[in-house]
């Protein structure tokens, strides 16, 4: 595999000084989730005058569980699911409509580090595991459609995956080997669709395994623990204070799929040197925020050559490291969940 760097030249660094455009944000609210337990999941909701609404909180029956993550989606009614995971492998689907936990998914032989859902078809869910795997659920049916791992999968912890977000059929995932891999479902999309009509128990589904990506890439050179779709081109990071987006050249672009990308921009972010910190985007990718271990957020632009940072957030009671962002659809205002159990939501200034 090689690394070339975009259009011929050097990969395009962002500057943290200079800005075309600065966008200004304040802390609207801080909450504290340390005095409540790690085995608990909590629903807030973002008010408008700033406000932060409990609405509802749900406690595992296990209470050494620690949860890594969550993400959203929805049965066939189009009812809210929330789907949550973390240190004990097994994932819970809660029905946030009926409140209550509607399935449980055994599979995953170790911890879950990240879980995403597919926007075209929310009810299918990839999941990343300390178990070197990724598997593909369907949590309409409960089933375990696909498991990626074996001859070529990752080598060592995976720590995220995401989906791309307008071909159904591919996913990229990264881990503790250093690598982003691409895996492609087109193969196997007679099977997803099976796990649709499926009428009997979920354990006598005969789930596949898929061993071979169709693209790898060794862009890093240390763990990548965070990863998401940018169109055709993908966003990753690792623990060199930085985000890189680069293109994988692979043969449906002209490429070999030998593991060739064009590296394109970077995107600094300083005092990020350590793993499992993450980033996130608003709805229509156009701004990223993340955090590092001092306590401060960077949000940058996304479709500006060079690289724009919009912001650099901080706060003087926020000095624990950052390990995840989100941002609400139209990136106005940005939660951050640091390690000390504290949550605090910045909103941008008018």
């Amino acid at each position: 595999m090689s690394v070339r760097t975009g259009l011929g030249t050097s990969p395009v660094v962002g500057s943290l000084v200079s800005a075309k455009k600065r966008k200004e944000y304040k802390v609207s609210n801080r909450l504290q989730e340390g005095k409540r337990p790690i085995y608990a999941v909590t629903v807030y909701q973002l008010l408008e005058n700033s406000g932060v609404a409990v609405l509802q909180a749900y406690v595992d029956e296990d209470k050494d569980e620690s949860f890594y993550t969550v993400s959203w989606s929805c049965d066939e009614l189009n009812s809210p699911l929330l789907i949550a995971s973390g240190s004990n492998g097994i994932i819970r689907v809660i029905d946030a409509g009926k409140e209550k936990i509607s399935k449980s998914f055994v599979g995953h032989g170790d911890s879950v580090n990240e879980l995403r859902t597919q926007a075209l078809t929310p009810c299918l869910v990839v999941s990343a595991s300390k178990d070197e795997s990724v598997r593909l659920w369907n949590v309409n049916t409960g089933i375990c459609i696909l498991i990626f791992a074996g001859a070529n999968g990752h080598r060592n912890e995976v720590l995220s995956v995401d989906f791309h977000p307008s071909n159904k059929h591919l996913i990229a995932s990264c881990g503790m080997d250093n690598t982003v891999k691409i895996w492609c479902l087109k193969e196997f999309w007679t099977h997803v669709k099976k796990s649709f009509e499926w009428k009997d128990l979920p354990s006598t589904f005969q789930t596949k395994y898929v061993q071979f990506p169709i693209f790898t890439a060794g862009v890093h050179s240390n763990y990548v623990d965070c990863t998401r779709w940018l169109g055709d081109f993908i966003l990753s990071k690792s623990v060199d204070n930085e985000i890189v987006l680069w293109e994988p050249l692979m043969k449906e672009h002209g490429g070999s799929n030998d593991g060739s990308v064009d590296l394109l921009q970077k995107y600094p972010v300083p005092d990020c040197d350590i793993w499992f910190i993450k980033f996130s985007c608003d709805f229509h990718y156009n701004t990223l925020a993340i955090g590092n271990r001092e306590g401060k957020v960077y949000v940058w632009e996304l479709h500006s050559s060079p690289p724009n940072l919009v912001a650099k957030l901080s706060y003087s009671q926020c000095k624990s490291p950052i390990r995840q962002t989100a941002m609400s659809y139209d990136g106005s205002a940005i939660l951050c969940c640091c390690e000390d159990g504290s949550v605090w939501r910045w909103d941008a200034m008018q």
